[in-house]
């Protein structure tokens, strides 16, 4: 099975990654362990990589579309892949289609895990932290006993910056502005399946899985 997960920060795409890796042995590839593995092995790319990333650039199509090109040539994902934040543009969607076109394979699914927006903003807003002892809470999933007060010290919990809700709301629509170009492109050629997210973890899997048993049967 060869797939792409797709879903906006806070959809639980890396709760459903796992459980696929878990249920059907393909590996999960994601764009910044691609790129630690080649710069960690000294391949030509790899060290081309670094030499961007080490000046804040960011890395050019051509050499992350050879980085994924080498990677899914590797023994590990001849029965499938997960691939986990690449592509991020349409050019990037067009040199996979060529690299799995002369690897003889194609994709088979793009999953989507679609969450609305409100319910977004209060996953990605609800986390608190206590400034001493790093305890971690969330208003909706896990608030501490007395609001407003770390349940180990009684310090007053505060929010990081990237917790505010000013600053959750721009990261969404940078990031749907990015993500629509691909679902319109993965639409239009029959791969994109968009999966429910908003409800149980479980349930999730279980639509997940659904769609991927036909595959592996």
């Amino acid at each position: 099975m060869n797939l792409i997960l797709m879903g906006l920060p806070g959809a639980g795409k890396g709760t459903q990654a796992e459980r696929i890796v878990e249920n059907y042995g393909v590996p999960h590839i994601s764009t910044g362990d691609m790129f630690r593995a080649a710069i960690k092995d000294e391949t030509e790319l790899g060290l081309k990589a670094k030499s961007f990333m080490d000046a804040g650039e960011l890395v050019p199509d051509d050499v992350t579309i050879g980085i994924v090109r080498e990677r899914l040539s590797q023994s590990d994902c001849e029965k499938g892949f997960l691939l986990d934040g690449f592509p991020r543009t349409v050019a990037q969607a067009e040199a996979l289609e060529e690299i799995l076109s002369s690897l003889g394979r194609s994709l088979d699914y793009v999953l989507n895990i679609d969450v609305p927006e409100q319910l977004l903003m209060e996953r990605l807003t609800g986390r608190w932290v206590s400034p001493t002892s790093g305890k971690t809470y969330h208003t909706v999933f896990n608030p501490p006993k007395v609001e407003g007060k770390c349940d180990v010290d009684g310090s007053t919990l505060i929010q990081r910056d990237d917790d505010k809700p000013e600053t959750v709301k721009k990261r969404l629509e940078v990031n749907q502005s990015q993500a629509q170009p691909l679902i319109d492109f993965y639409s239009e050629k029959g791969y994109l399946k968009n999966i429910n997210g908003n409800q149980d973890i479980s349930k999730v899997f279980e639509d997940l899985n659904e769609l991927l048993k036909g595959l592996h049967a």
